[in-house]
């Protein structure tokens, strides 16, 4: 029986407390493929007083039962593994292959990181005559996006459990499919009754309920900064922690002595990731104004090479961005990029040819874009890249940083020790080298409007943990 339009709490699938459905639509087909009920207030309320009551027991665990939890989630994990990688495809439009070797995979990934973080850490240590406690933070309030759903789950859910805390999950609404299984998986792995919970339902209603719910002592939230300022606001009034990951306008600095055209096809691809529907993407592309037109060269061809379409189809290599809403979002600043003279160099408006249904966006480039316009100031969350010249290398690290974000930011260069003298100057969060690949143990999270705190690894499992100083202790 699906567990679809039930919700889990204290270790039970119940029925909401007003009956309310949604449908999932899948935006390939902008056809429903399930329905699931939203939350109340009320269903918030029932889910932390759960947690509460299961923090008691829970946060005294020994690290070492948490790490044996942590295998058996992961065990439980990896034998729903096919059925999350097919839900995000059907809820948010992942290729197949995404899907299944990065998307799912990255729930494995922070299980695996985790329980390697867990086994070397130790809780407290002597400081002269104090000794310096870490202890789990308590309940937290988990609010979670729809374009990396598993991922943004796992990275929240389990460095938490490994801490001792207890939770209420709300996933985002329009991909909530994943979560539902994650939460048979943590059910299916014998996690505690009361230690996760799950309620579905929309921000302003299950969201705001979290952020503000005097029990609540965390709330972590992953979206638009937009959002991520009216969780901060909700969550003022009891001083909760709050961490936030936001929005994101990386840039992608490609000085002269780089491989032009491995640095430029490879940011391509990186921004066309998932559909564009990336925080992190390399959405800015700032070459010199010697290299520009050769660069643009390559990043059509890059861009040309993209095959959209069914993302259950082998050959698709971007499917749909996740919803309507999105959709017309990033015809908007198509638009407005045409409108504000920058140079179309492939895309546009519209859906590419043959698709008439879904929400399929043309991979689009802009070329001589100008750091005033719409494209290269607002964050657009598709595919679409903004290739911006410069002149100096003193130019380029003050147009990088002249934005309101700071999640993440990009740089290439044939002399490493060039590239880590400009990374150097960089106000984001992470800066990636000659294309580097993610590393789980990494912190990840931004500098100004791109959030607070950080997740992945060791620096994402401590921000759940509260610090105590007991004084008086003599040394041994």
């Amino acid at each position: 029986m699906s567990n679809n339009q039930k919700f889990y709490i204290d270790g039970a699938w119940i029925d909401p407390v007003t009956a309310r459905t949604m449908d999932v639509i899948n935006p390939a087909t902008e056809e429903p493929v399930a329905q699931i009920s939203l939350g109340s207030a009320a269903d918030v309320d029932r889910a932390v007083k759960a947690a509460k009551k299961a923090f008691a027991s829970f946060s005294k665990t020994s690290k070492d039962e948490r790490i044996a939890l942590l295998q058996k989630i992961l065990e439980a994990y990896q034998a729903r593994y096919a059925d999350i990688a097919a839900a995000i495809t059907a809820e948010m439009g992942a290729p197949t292959a995404l899907a299944q070797k990065a998307q799912a995979a990255m729930g494995v990934a922070h299980v695996n990181q985790m329980i390697k973080v867990l086994k070397d850490y130790q809780f407290e240590h002597l400081e002269g005559r104090t000794m310096i406690v870490r202890e789990p933070i308590g309940v937290c309030g988990f609010i979670t996006p729809w374009n990396w759903p598993i991922n943004q789950i796992a990275c929240k859910v389990i460095p938490a459990l490994a801490a001792g805390c207890t939770m209420v999950l709300k996933p985002s609404e329009i991909a909530p499919l994943d979560a539902i299984i994650f939460a048979e998986v943590m059910h299916a792995a014998g996690v505690p009754k009361g230690v996760f919970n799950l309620v579905n339902g929309d921000g302003p209603t299950v969201g705001q309920a979290i952020a503000t719910h005097p029990d609540v002592d965390l709330v972590s939230f992953t979206g638009s900064t937009r959002a991520g300022i009216a969780v901060a606001k909700a969550a003022a009034d009891t001083v909760k922690r709050v961490h936030q990951e936001l929005g994101g306008k990386s840039a992608n600095i490609v000085l002269p002595d780089a491989d032009l055209q491995k640095a430029v096809a490879g940011g391509v691809a990186h921004c066309f990731n998932n559909s564009g529907q990336s925080c992190n993407a390399p959405t800015r592309m700032f070459v010199h104004e010697s290299q520009h037109d050769q660069a643009v060269a390559i990043a059509k061809a890059a861009a040309e090479k993209a095959k959209v379409g069914d993302p259950n189809a082998k050959e698709t290599t971007m499917g749909p961005v996740v919803s309507e809403a999105q959709f017309n979002k990033i015809q908007k600043l198509i638009e407005a990029g045409i409108k504000e003279g920058a140079t179309l160099v492939t895309g546009g408006p519209g859906r590419p040819d043959g698709l008439n249904r879904g929400y399929y966006v043309r991979p689009t480039v802009f070329a001589n874009v100008k750091p005033e316009m719409t494209i290269s100031r607002e964050e657009i969350f598709g595919p679409v890249l903004s290739i911006l010249p410069y002149k100096t290398e003193e130019q380029v690290v003050d147009l990088a940083n002249d934005t309101v974000y700071g999640l993440a930011g990009y740089v290439q260069s044939g002399d490493v020790e060039h590239a880590r003298k400009v990374a150097a100057q960089l106000r984001a969060g992470q800066i990636n080298i000659n294309g580097a690949g993610p590393d789980l143990g990494a912190p990840f999270g931004g500098y100004k409007q791109s959030g607070n705190g950080r997740e992945w690894g060791k620096y994402g499992f401590e921000e759940f943990l509260e610090i105590k100083a007991v004084l008086g202790y003599q040394a041994a």
